[in-house]
């Protein structure tokens, strides 16, 4: 079982949240809090596509230059991308210049187009694979749960590209469908008032 440890300020984190200095506040403001807003949850599910091999420091210290490469991730800008854009890519070096990666993010932004159409919005459909607490472990002992397996299967059935279920559990673990600060960790109780007070969309 994993155990707190003090930050920069003393303070008890999660261990890999004092690992890197760029961790601290990504830790602190955004990993496990729940979020409903399409574009963030889009942004997360790709830069978790990205990390496929890597780790999550590299990807986070690129995020500024994702963000200007893939338009902000907004959903309809991305998936007009061609390839003349992916060959863009390709040479931009502010990213992970692996075309499977990058031809993923465009393919899954014409998926989430059709699955918004479907259910309404990417949160409503997240949402409904949130794990039930009897398939979760102790926190951060777990690479994926059934829950994560159940939205893999259905994100590859619905054509979407690098959503495994390790990449499925990791982005669940950031975007709040469950508490996974370990415990002590001060993070940990505001993640879990934030998730009392929040009413998944239907």
């Amino acid at each position: 079982m994993s155990i707190a440890v003090p930050g920069p300020d003393g303070l008890p984190r999660c261990p890999w949240a004092v690992s890197a200095p760029e961790f601290p506040a990504y830790h602190d403001a955004e990993w496990g809090f729940p979020v409903v807003d399409d574009v963030r949850l889009f942004e997360k599910v790709s830069l978790e596509g990205f990390q496929s091999g890597l780790s999550w420091r590299t990807i986070l210290v690129k995020r500024p230059a994702f963000r200007a490469a893939f338009a902000d991730f907004d959903l309809q800008a991305v998936a007009g991308y061609d390839e003349a854009d992916v060959q863009r890519l390709l040479g931009d070096a502010g990213i992970v210049r692996h075309r499977g990666k990058i031809e993923a993010v465009v393919t899954n932004a014409g998926r989430a187009i059709d699955l918004i159409a479907e259910r309404g919005s990417l949160a409503a459909y997240f949402w409904t694979f949130e794990p039930s607490l009897d398939e979760l472990g102790e926190p951060q002992t777990l690479t994926t749960t059934p829950a994560a397996i159940a939205l893999s299967k259905d994100l590859r059935k619905r054509g979407w590209k690098f959503v495994g279920p390790t990449t499925a559990f990791a982005f669940m673990q950031a975007m709040g469908l469950v508490n996974d600060h370990v415990v002590g960790c001060v993070t940990r109780e505001q993640v879990a008032k934030a998730r009392a007070a929040f009413t998944p969309p239907a």
